[in-house]
């Protein structure tokens, strides 16, 4: 991993010299190597390099005379990159923030004291599931930004699953709804995934869900105390999440 780091930058440092006419078998290999490892470059958000050190670095590697080892390399590497990524979840903390500052001021919209936002479309006349219940659903997920990173819609099946399998925003969002009921529910990080990045989701970032509850299906058991009253003026919110399981999307681990 510490030399494929080092290889990376020369591989890229030295890719525009390559001819674009790539005339034998090694050649393309090279190139597809030069390719491979500039993608892996450009995903770790690491910009601020300078291409004439990366040169030289190059050489000096591959003579084995660099000035700086594998595990120093790789320790400057892994600190340049961690750095990125908290400025980059610091970012979407405030982005978030400020975004749910705002949506709680627009009509409609309710905040539990948790923090959760919701925004009912249609209200629900079947029965209301509780955090150990099976749910059928339809949802749409995206960013604040807009960007769909999970839709049950646009796969056109609906996604079932426990609600104590889920992030804690829709276990207690859920609750908070009825069969034949549609909601948007506006998520903070916290109660989402956190400091964790999950595929299109950078850490810190608030969820936004249009949830229709299509079936409830009542499973025996000690279900979590209901949460999701509107927060009182003057009175600090508590939060007693429900434990979730980790996932890249509010449905259990296998989609149906």
């Amino acid at each position: 991993m510490k030399k494929q780091i080092v290889f990376a930058f020369a591989l890229f440092a030295t890719s525009t010299a390559f001819s674009q006419t790539l005339k034998t078998h090694q050649d393309s290999v090279s190139y597809a190597l030069g390719v491979s490892m500039a993608e892996t470059i450009k995903k770790s958000g690491i910009t601020n390099y300078d291409q004439a050190k990366i040169t030289e670095a190059i050489a000096a590697a591959l003579s084995g005379k660099s000035s700086m080892d594998a595990a120093t390399a790789d320790k400057i590497y892994r600190e340049e990159s961690k750095k990125i990524a908290d400025a980059k979840a610091e970012a979407s903390k405030k982005a978030g923030e400020d975004y749910l500052k705002a949506n709680k001021e627009k009509s409609g919209v309710k905040t539990t004291a948790s923090g959760l936002q919701y925004k009912t479309t249609t209200e629900g006349s079947g029965q209301a599931p509780d955090a150990n219940d099976k749910v059928t659903v339809h949802y749409h997920g995206t960013l604040i930004d807009g960007t769909v990173f999970d839709s049950s819609v646009e796969r056109g099946q609906p996604a079932t699953f426990g609600l104590n399998q889920v992030i804690t925003g829709w276990t207690e969002g859920l609750q908070l709804m009825k069969e034949g009921g549609k909601t948007t529910f506006y998520i903070p990080s916290n109660l989402a995934y956190g400091n964790r990045a999950q595929g299109k989701i950078a850490a810190n970032s608030t969820l936004i869900f249009d949830v229709e509850l299509i079936k409830v299906e009542k499973v025996d058991g000690t279900a979590a105390a209901p949460q999701g009253a509107p927060a009182q003026k003057g009175k600090p919110a508590e939060v007693k999440p429900v434990e979730a399981k980790p996932a890249t999307q509010p449905a259990t681990k296998e989609k149906k």
